[in-house]
């Protein structure tokens, strides 16, 4: 491939990354949804587990398949690797066996990818932050907290891209791509972690900027309606570098399950899959440090000691869980008692190591009658015994602020509000299904079809496509999940799902998870056995 040739494919790919993104997952959705109905096991192999554009279309089960060519349109001509002219023209495709032709297919879609996000963050900065007229509304402090370290972003993607090509000219056949991934994670990644750390204060910045300035928001939603745009929104282009970061581990996990077993490109996925994973998870944890720390100074200022003072604010802390109960009051005997209220309401503050009950008290404010470490809590499910006692648990205190052994029976909103507290006060208890860390064969499985964004701490914010081992479920319409790719869990409403209901493609999954994971092997098995405990 020419120079020439891979330069118009960094200079004018078809899609914005937005587009190229949804495309990509709708099309990973239907080729699962396409999977689950062939129950025939001569139909469906998971060893056989790509989407259809990523095969050759020479079977009617191929062509009948969903097809989503992601760069082409009027404007392009790119699309598979196994479509480009010089591909077809060589011959090459005759010779290579299926599954390399698949990994081709894998390795190509991240230099492909890449180019439309280069493309979409080119117009992040020349269409939106080098903007005349929104460069004389912003104050420099403003603008800096809007695009913050964007111009570095852009250049690191512009070099991993300019490496990717060059690799892709050097045959006709991709050599690997991996090795590329690895050395630019290690030595140039590591400008995402600014950028995403910085997510709270962006978000802050524009909801501020858009209710207090006017201008602001007339130029934006001018520049916003431009063509180029496609109908996408600011919001969009501005948190492009975490949907990358994130995705380019899924593309390189997808490039690992397949590529041969205990080969040099195995390993050089997993090296480039675990620098990745390391980048991700301090880009996570830089969107939690900053909104964590903000939200404990809210709490501490809310919270009156009854009893001694437990200090909330620490930098190990932070809030999974809080809402109110109703406690169940003593034993009622005489007729006189039975016609009191049974129930009072409570408010708990459930911490990763700690937990607070108060009652909620006049100016927003709640007094603290007890407090027992995180560790120390064991939960007990009650049996459905009428009306008043469903959805009502046990919560034992094994040391409580007086350093004796507490209970308290409580009572929650609906069964899914029950199984939630239950599930964040003792996390160590067993769930409805299996874990992914048990190792076991099958379990239920479900794919995300809608993308859903977490509103509470104890819920999981899903993408298109994720798979989730499902754990737990309630009656109500939650589900408590474990998503494969990175272990994961939340709660989530069962309607964002479709659960997979071939077995065989559940057992792929899983193989599949384990492999990419292989790298973490002992450190799963000592979870596993915590887990069985």
């Amino acid at each position: 491939l020419t120079t020439a040739h891979w330069f118009l494919l960094r200079d004018f790919p078809s899609l914005l990354y937005q587009e190229y993104r949804d495309k990509s997952t709708r099309q990973e959705i239907e080729t699962r949804r396409l999977q689950d109905s062939q129950t025939d096991p001569e139909e469906s192999s998971p060893s056989e587990e790509t989407p259809p554009e990523t095969e050759p279309a020479s079977t009617p089960e191929s062509k009948a398949a969903p097809q989503i060519n992601l760069l082409r349109n009027s404007n392009s001509r790119f699309n598979l690797w196994q479509d480009l002219p010089e591909i077809r023209s060589s011959g090459i495709l005759s010779i290579l066996q299926p599954d390399e032709i698949k990994l081709q297919e894998a390795m190509f879609e991240l230099v492909t990818s890449e180019a439309s996000y280069c493309k979409s963050l080119n117009l992040l900065v020349s269409h939106f932050m080098e903007n005349e007229r929104l460069k004389k509304i912003l104050h420099q402090s403003e603008a800096h907290i809007l695009f913050s370290n964007v111009l570095d972003v852009k250049a690191v993607s512009e070099r991993f891209l300019l490496d990717l090509e060059r690799r892709v000219e050097e045959n006709i056949v991709i050599s690997d791509v991996c090795d590329i991934v690895y050395q630019h994670t290690v030595d140039h990644f590591s400008v995402y972690i600014t950028y995403v750390s910085n997510q709270t204060y962006q978000e802050r910045t524009y909801k501020q900027l858009l209710q207090d300035k006017p201008a602001f928001r007339e130029v934006i939603t001018q520049l916003e309606l431009d063509p180029m745009c496609r109908g996408l929104s600011f919001s969009s282009f501005l948190i492009l570098p975490f949907q990358r970061i994130t995705r380019l581990k899924l593309l390189v996990q997808n490039i690992l399950k397949k590529v041969e077993e205990k080969s040099e490109r195995e390993t050089t996925a997993l090296e480039a899959h675990k620098e990745l994973e390391t980048v991700v998870k301090a880009c996570n944890e830089g969107v939690r440090k900053m909104s964590r720390t903000e939200q404990m100074i809210s709490i501490q200022k809310k919270l009156e000691f009854k009893i001694k003072s437990v200090p909330i604010i620490s930098h190990s802390r932070w809030l999974l869980k809080q809402g109110e109960l109703q406690q169940m009051n003593g034993p009622k005997t005489s007729r006189t008692l039975r016609t009191k209220k049974l129930f009072r309401e409570i408010y708990l503050f459930l911490f990763n190591d700690l937990l607070v009950i108060c009652r909620q008290i006049p100016g927003d404010k709640y007094q603290v009658f007890d407090s027992a470490p995180r560790g120390l809590l064991r939960v007990e499910e009650l049996e459905d015994q009428g009306q008043s006692l469903a959805n009502v648990f046990i919560l034992r205190l094994l040391e409580n602020a007086d350093d004796r052994e507490a209970s308290y029976m409580l009572k929650a909103s609906s069964q899914s509000e029950m199984k939630r507290w239950m599930i964040s006060l003792a996390p160590n208890r067993r769930t409805k299904f299996v874990s992914f860390t048990s190792r076991l064969s099958d379990c239920p499985q479900i794919q995300c079809v809608h993308p859903y964004v977490a509103q509470q701490p104890d819920e999981l914010s899903l993408e298109l496509a994720d798979v989730l081992n499902i754990l737990d479920k309630t009656d109500d319409g939650w589900i408590f999940g474990e998503r494969l790719h990175d272990q994961e869990r939340g709660w989530f409403p069962s309607s964002i799902g479709e659960e997979i209901l071939n077995p065989k493609i559940r057992a792929q999954n899983l193989k599949e998870c384990f492999r990419v994971h292989k790298s973490d092997d002992s450190q799963r098995r000592k979870l596993g056995s915590r887990n069985r405990q």
